[in-house]
């Protein structure tokens, strides 16, 4: 369907040619870059999209409500308007335009009408003379109506029967008449449908800005609107080029300002911030604030910003006195320029506010609210088995969970005791006390417009219920703090979900940016420490396309030991001929599971290592968390693997281990039995055929591979027959046996 405004859907190219770095590389031999699309977004929506490219048919155009003052959003939750009308909606109105119309009655023509543009005629062969004469048939004007865009424009156009007729004189025969394949009028039609707005509820008509609770630096409360180079599907408006220009649009619906005047002390305020946790704006870059004047038809600039680094969120406060501004359907909206070739130029805003009856000390934001979600209750991690959980609950709950509350008021504020509350399937499960002086860091009261980071400890009190049935179990979570003082209620609390499925986390999810070694040969290894030893079946990995793509670059999976904090022996790696390749979900923040080949279970102990060995010297671009900070559990080695170090870059990288667990059963992943095996293959080298012999296990066959990983023969018996094959190496993997490829070399 179409929305009112003309930004629709970019689409994806395939091959990134080039985006600028967001953020210096360090000589140690690891990189950040930005992303170029946001995954959050590019499944997610599929609005702006036609329903043919070529005719308006089944879309809707939308009319706008009108909105009456105060406009307040603090972006808590998305007060983004919904697109989603049927044509059964109540209030829907439609127009059917013909493409054909009668030039003097503008009636549709007929609907078994046929044309063409160009002359056609009859042509008239006398036998005797051996000569023809031609006769033009007369043109017909028809009004030919655009169904491409609307409203419909028709031009009066000139048209021909679509057939020629050839007749002979002096020939008993009859005329010939020779149609036009194809000719190129024909009536049809398409309909648009109108759709009334009606939700007091949203307040924004466009959605290319991105509503999240990420990107803001120390936010004033949760959630904030994001501007970048990315549409509201996430893709980026020109990507592969060098092209600046505006990119996001956030455009209020009409308001009512016609009751007022200059008089009434009409305030328009908000907050805004560079950068935040995404790619620093350049100095050209710039946020921009326009208002519409309804009967010019025209936007003013009345605000804008430069880029620069992070600072704290500002203030910024505009008086309306301007008399075309009081008009019913009154707009403003923010714009950014900087670069459209992908999650680049960040720039954020937070409590838009417009109101009369106002002044210059009331537009400050007077709140007290949560500035992050609350994260997870488990100590060090966002997510672990379930069974591991249940086998070894003790001590497990977080002793040091992070809260963290603004006080936007001006005055100093008492605190107060606030809560953490745990519900299963609905039910409540249990709750903790948070201190109210551990909320205001140890402070008696909250100090004016003032950021409190806490910490509290949970490892008393409940314990998720280990009696929970299932492989996969999930809780929810509500925050609650709050001041004395009148303010939003919606930013007291914040809630959560804390999931057990069968992998380990650091992360939330949600990648800000790509993350990577850098050298040939360069190692990646993320530490865990696991709540009981067991074994792995691969891992989850969050792939996110960048300033190159690198999705046909080769990694090895690798898994170590732990070696007195470092990464030890290598417990399992993918073979040569069988690499993998980075691959981009197009789920929203999607991982991609990567299984060990053959459903392989590789044993660890408690502290274990995993991740990659990579060929090339690009980084492979994995999802970097920047909310939650993991960097001392990030390794990389460009030395192969002599010398390890730990990240400069503050994150989580967005790499899960999955252990064997009873989800197992739910992937049908087998279960592998290890066995002491002996092998032996004659003879190597081979002109003709080979032996296997296996001691320790039953034999069920073994396949051939060429070292390209092309699966060449699958045989039963013990003898392959390699007689005519080409010289060279060739690698063979016993069935159903946990072993590993046995080079053969055919000459």
């Amino acid at each position: 369907m179409w929305l009112i405004n003309d930004q629709l859907m970019k689409f994806l190219l395939s091959t990134i040619t080039f985006i600028s770095v967001f953020t210096s590389v360090f000589s140690q031999g690891e990189e950040i870059g930005p992303l170029t699309f946001n995954s959050s977004l590019n499944a997610a929506n599929s609005l702006n999209i036609l329903k043919s490219g070529s005719t308006f048919d089944s879309t809707f155009i939308y009319i706008s409500d009108t909105l009456s003052l105060p406009f307040f959003d603090e972006f808590s939750k998305n007060h983004f308007q919904q697109y989603n009308a049927d044509y059964s909606d109540f209030g829907v109105t439609s127009d059917k335009k013909y493409q054909l119309l009668n030039n003097i009655t503008s009636s549709p023509i007929s609907n078994d009408f046929l044309a063409t543009g160009q002359q056609t005629f009859r042509r008239v062969y006398d036998l005797n003379t051996a000569t023809f004469i031609d006769q033009n048939f007369d043109d017909s004007i028809v009004k030919v109506g655009d169904l491409s865009t609307y409203p419909v424009v028709y031009t009066p156009t000139s048209m021909y029967p679509p057939f020629y007729i050839y007749d002979t004189i002096g020939a008993p025969d009859i005329p010939d008449t020779v149609w036009i394949v194809g000719p190129e009028y024909y009536q049809d039609s398409a309909t648009q449908f109108f759709a009334p707005l009606n939700d007091a509820n949203s307040f924004w008509l466009d959605a290319q800005a991105y509503h999240n609770y990420r990107y803001g630096f120390e936010p004033r409360s949760l959630g904030v609107v994001t501007f970048d180079g990315l549409d509201e599907n996430g893709f980026p408006y020109a990507i592969g080029s060098t092209i600046t220009n505006y990119a996001d649009f956030l455009t209020s619906k009409p308001l009512d300002m016609a009751p007022l005047n200059a008089g009434d002390s009409v305030y328009f305020s908000f907050l805004y911030q560079k950068q935040g946790f995404g790619d620093i704006p350049e100095d050209g870059d710039s946020l921009v604030l326009e208002f519409y004047a309804k009967d010019l038809d025209q936007w003013f600039r009345v605000w804008s910003v430069n880029g620069g680094a992070t600072e704290p969120f500002k203030s910024a406060t505009i008086l309306v006195e301007d008399a075309k501004y009081f008009k019913k359907g009154f707009q403003f909206r923010f714009k950014n320029y900087g670069a459209l070739s992908g999650s680049l130029d960040h720039f954020h805003i937070d409590y838009v506010h417009l109101r009369p009856l106002s002044g210059y000390q009331d537009t400050l934001f007077k709140d007290f609210a949560f500035s992050y979600t609350i994260g997870s209750l488990l100590k060090t991690y966002t997510s672990v088995p379930w069974d591991h959980f249940k086998n070894n609950s003790t001590g497990k709950m977080n002793d040091a969970a992070q809260i963290v509350v603004h006080n936007g008021s001006n005055l100093t504020e008492n605190n107060q005791n606030g809560a953490i509350e745990i519900n299963y399937g609905g039910s409540a499960e249990g709750n903790y006390t948070l201190i109210a002086q551990d909320l205001s860091g140890g402070a008696i009261n909250y100090g004016p417009r003032t950021t409190y980071y806490s910490e509290h400890d949970l490892s008393g009190g409940y314990v998720y219920d280990i009696t929970k049935l299932g492989t996969q179990v999930e809780f929810d979570l509500l925050a609650t703090a709050s001041a004395q003082f009148p303010n939003f209620p919606g930013n007291d609390s914040t809630v959560a979900t804390q999931k057990f499925s069968n992998y380990y986390s650091y992360d939330d999810g949600s990648a800000e940016a790509a993350y990577g070694p850098t050298g040939a040969q360069a190692r990646l290894a993320i530490k865990y420490t696991a709540y009981e030893v067991d074994s792995l079946i691969g891992m989850n990995m969050h792939f996110v396309p960048s300033v190159n793509d690198v999705s046909n670059n080769l990694f090895l999976l690798t898994v170590w030991d732990d070696n007195d904090g470092i990464p030890g022996t290598v417990l399992y790696q993918d073979e040569s001929f069988f690499p993998r390749q980075p691959i981009y979900s197009n789920d929203q923040n999607g991982f991609i599971t990567y299984y060990f080949k053959d459903t392989m279970k590789v044993a660890v102990g408690q502290t274990f290592f995993v991740g990659w060995k990579q060929f090339d010297a690009e980084r492979l671009n994995i999802g970097l968390d920047r909310n939650l900070d993991n960097k001392t559990e990030t390794y990389y080695s460009i030395n192969n693997g002599v010398n390890w170090s730990t990240s400069n870059f503050d994150g989580s990288v967005m790499i899960r281990p999955i252990f064997s667990t009873a989800v197992d059963a739910e992937l049908g992943v087998p279960s592998i039995v290890n066995e002491e095996i002996s092998v032996s293959i004659y003879p190597n080298p081979t002109s003709n055929s080979v032996t296997i012999d296996v001691n320790g296990a039953n034999y069920e066959g073994a396949d051939l591979y060429s070292t390209d990983g092309r699966l060449i023969n699958s045989a039963e018996e013990t003898k392959i027959d390699m007689s005519s094959l080409p010289n060279g190496i060739y690698f063979i993997r016993l069935k159903g046996l946990n072993t590993k490829a046995y080079k053969v070399i055919k000459n």
